[in-house]
């Protein structure tokens, strides 16, 4: 079977479009002295941007992307770029290497060094993605491992982990609902198996819109939610609770992001997540 998929990297980018080289789909940022991120990721109708890269009102967040605020109190989120960030830590990202092009999934992984800002290394994370076409909708699961390089203490905070990033714009409004039902604000903090959001976005007649899901095995699932006043939503195991992991212990999440155009359909939602946790 002819590969889906159609790829061009370099040591610190992969883009991934369809078979035909027309659609792009997504591309995956890897740079040497800074954090791994996904922007742009598009819609699967008409390929329109769905992610939104440094905005002014949160300069350090970067389309779909993950990080921490307290990690043995330094902070992996703000990048230095927040006047209230305390000491912040630095990402550093490894070479990649060539995505694998099999049947109608495109697999790669991300390597990155989270560092205190004395230089001490602290994070090994590594990301694995695997890009899948179903339906109507573009289907990306990722694992995500941190593995500890001495003991560390995630600190309780509102918000952290896997983030996304689209492009708000106040005037034009989106939406948010939850697999429990909440729309926004009532979903901020609260569990789900799955947070959607839709919203206006430019070349999508009927809007276009991203549902990241959490697997029944992470830790907390259902795990709390933030969604902020941009409609960025964030499966954040540490609204929770505080958790520890020691020196060589690695502590593994799955995820699978569902970007779909039109409407937010809870029922197609539904069903992606029940074959997403078996």
């Amino acid at each position: 079977m002819q590969p889906a998929w159609v790829c061009k990297e370099s040591t610190q980018q992969i883009e991934i479009k369809t078979a035909d080289g027309r659609q792009p789909v997504l591309v995956h940022e890897a740079p040497e002295n800074g954090r791994p991120y996904i922007h742009p990721l598009r819609s699967p109708q008409a390929g329109a941007v769905l992610t939104e890269n440094a905005p002014g009102h949160h300069p350090w967040q970067h389309g779909l992307y993950v990080g921490l605020n307290d990690v043995n109190g330094i902070g992996f989120w703000t990048e230095g770029l927040a006047a209230h960030s305390a000491r912040d830590g630095r990402f550093a990202c490894r070479p990649l290497g060539p995505p694998l092009l099999r049947d109608d999934c495109a697999s790669w992984s991300v390597e990155c060094q989270w560092s205190a800002p004395e230089g001490a290394a602290m994070v090994d994370e590594e990301q694995q993605w695997t890009l899948m076409r179903a339906g109507d909708a573009y289907v990306l699961d990722m694992t995500w491992t941190l593995t500890a390089r001495t003991d560390l203490r995630f600190g309780q905070y509102e918000y952290g982990g896997l983030f996304l990033r689209m492009p708000y714009r106040s005037e034009a409004g989106g939406a948010v609902l939850t697999s429990a039902g909440h729309a926004y604000p009532e979903a901020e903090g609260q569990r789900a198996r799955w947070v959607a959001v839709w919203m206006p976005v430019e070349g999508e007649r009927e809007g276009a819109g991203v549902a990241i899901m959490d697997h029944p095995a992470n830790a907390e699932h259902p795990v709390p939610w933030r969604v902020d006043g941009q409609l960025g939503i964030s499966p954040s195991r540490c609204i929770a609770a505080a958790w520890d992991l020691a020196e060589g212990a690695a502590s593994t999440n799955r995820y699978r992001i569902v970007a779909f155009s039109g409407a937010i359909d809870s029922a197609a939602l539904a069903a992606h997540w029940e074959r997403f946790s078996a």
